[in-house]
């Protein structure tokens, strides 16, 4: 950016074209949390910011730039997200989930209410269960276990989100939630970049982030305030059940984890940095650095699947037709979490709660505009800055990738 006057004043088109970005940013997450779709309006946001900067650029952005960058996007990871929503659903119809939550709760104790919610999530997500499938499935417990330590029911989101939604969807080295994976064709590197920095931040995080939401606890001890009255879309209470044993539960989810790392270093070596075939007399190039992430975690994930299917294969296969099918339309980049029933998680405390349709408009409209050509700018720029501050250091490029994969999430 550049600055006039000597003294930090910003460029008026500069200033200008970050109003624009948060405009359009601020709409997206408005007319999401009203509850429209947010695969029809992440272009016209996007495409506005575009009309009110230069008009005439619309239609070539349109068919050159966000057109191309979204087919490159469903190229490359919607089998990613298939793959990833078919897991946590056999997970789901297994009854294993249910089994690691509980195990965890007994574990940990239930007056630990807010610390074993977290352990739970952060195990689930880590081992590859999609995020809502996690939200639905420990759920039950923390309006069971907050009910019963009579903590304020608002905190349960909070919790469930610092568990699933923070460190261990793109902070711990490996994780192989596709927050993770996106960052690899980006910056050239797999899901284990930067592993100091990932461990570093994902310990910051949870430790700050566990700290408030204790602090929040006892002070609404102090002031009296309890589980609440009146709520609406409470769960059934919770009953005792016999669950699969919790060794055989987290099985598919620690093959998930090895393969994805043995995998990860294995897939380069047998294709090398490239791969040719030939079909119908034309070559077929595939640049397998960029890809070989992405190949890791979806020959990971397959194998979870199985494993879940050894163990469990009768009651997956009584409801996997059913299951499938939801599987595969939430994985159809959110359309199911942006309709008429999306943000069902977040329907557990109040109407006035359901931030998530906002949260969700952000990483849509951030994934929209890093896909212009100033993103791109952007990036390179930062990439170079950080290169020369590495190479005085006597480190190299492939360095600065790394912490620029593992900066790119925590951001």
């Amino acid at each position: 950016m550049k600055f006039v006057g000597g003294r930090g004043g910003w460029n008026e088109s500069v200033a200008m074209s970050l109003l624009i970005v948060l405009g359009a940013l601020i709409f997206l997450m408005f007319v999401a949390y009203r509850g429209y779709s947010v695969i029809l309006f992440a272009p016209i946001a996007a495409l506005g910011a575009v009309l009110l900067t230069d008009p005439s650029l619309v239609p070539p952005i349109l068919s050159n730039v966000f057109m191309e960058k979204m087919v490159d996007f469903v190229k490359n990871y919607f089998p990613v997200f298939m793959l990833g929503a078919v897991f946590g659903k056999v997970i789901e119809l297994s009854g294993f989930s249910k089994s690691i939550v509980s195990a965890v709760i007994d574990i940990l104790g239930r007056e630990r209410a807010v610390l074993s919610i977290i352990v739970v999530c952060a195990i689930l997500t880590y081992g590859g269960v999609s995020l809502f499938v996690v939200v639905f499935a420990v759920y039950p417990f923390a309006a069971e276990m907050f009910r019963q330590g009579d903590i304020p029911k608002r905190l349960i989101p909070c919790t469930i989100a610092l568990g699933a939604f923070s460190f261990t969807m793109d902070a711990l080295p490996g994780t192989p939630q596709i927050q993770n994976i996106i960052p690899t064709t980006f910056f050239k590197t797999t899901t284990w970049a930067a592993p100091v920095l990932g461990l570093v931040g994902s310990v910051f995080v949870s430790g700050v982030g566990l700290a408030y939401i204790e602090n929040r606890r006892r002070a609404a001890q102090k002031r009296g305030e309890g589980y609440g009255t009146d709520l609406v879309n409470e769960p059934e209470p919770f009953e005792e059940e016999k669950f699969p044993n919790p060794w055989i539960a987290v099985s598919p989810l620690v093959v998930v984890g090895v393969a994805n790392f043995v995998l990860t270093h294995l897939v380069p070596r047998a294709y090398g940095a490239t791969h040719e075939i030939t079909l119908g007399g034309h070559p077929i190039v595939t640049q397998v650095g960029l890809l070989a992430a992405i190949w890791a975690v979806e020959v990971a994930l397959l194998l979870g699947i199985l494993t879940v299917f050894v163990f469990a294969w009768r009651p997956v296969l009584a409801r996997f037709a059913d299951g499938s099918k939801a599987a595969v339309a939430g994985a159809l980049l959110a359309s199911r979490t942006t309709g008429p029933r999306g943000c069902g998680p977040w329907r557990i405390v109040d109407r006035k709660t359901e931030s998530c349709r906002g949260l969700i408009a952000f990483h849509f409209l951030k994934l929209n505009l890093f896909a212009f050509k100033f993103g791109k700018l952007i990036m390179d720029s930062l990439h170079e800055v950080l290169a020369r501050r590495f190479s005085s250091l006597g480190t190299g490029r492939h360095n600065v990738g790394q912490a620029l994969h593992r900066r790119f999430l925590f951001v």
